[in-house]
């Protein structure tokens, strides 16, 4: 049985909130069953690990919890979550910049060499 599981949002577009619940969710269950959980944000969703992004962000419409409170959530319950360092370059984003919920940045080495090399990892893609 897996010890780990990586969610990867690669295609989470943060301008479409309702595409943002289900990944955040399943990573706080993932660490609430005491999973060790990461969450890799790549592409346009990186855009959720630099302040003032995800405050913004709701998953429903007239939601009063926002995605920003999610993602606290989810690192509350043990999700790490781990910005895609092309993100920095795309997004004109430094390190100062991140959430104090991301636990660092790492390259698509990283991410290869998890999932190729850990035997006790699986993925969820979004």
């Amino acid at each position: 049985m897996a010890d780990k599981l990586v969610i990867i949002m690669a295609n989470t577009d943060p301008r479409n909130g309702e595409e943002l619940g289900a990944p955040i969710f399943q990573a706080t269950v993932g660490a609430a069953m005491e999973y060790e959980v990461e969450v890799i944000c790549t592409a346009t969703s990186g855009q959720l690990m630099k302040k003032g992004v995800a405050e913004k962000l709701v998953v429903k419409e007239g939601s009063p919890k926002t995605v920003y409170d999610f993602i606290k959530d989810a690192h509350e319950a043990g999700a790490k979550f781990l910005c895609c360092s092309p993100n920095l370059d795309l997004f004109d984003m430094s390190e100062d910049d991140l959430i104090p919920e991301c636990s660092g940045i790492v390259g698509g080495a990283y991410l290869i060499e998890e999932l190729m090399e850990n035997d006790d990892c699986r993925v969820l893609t979004y």
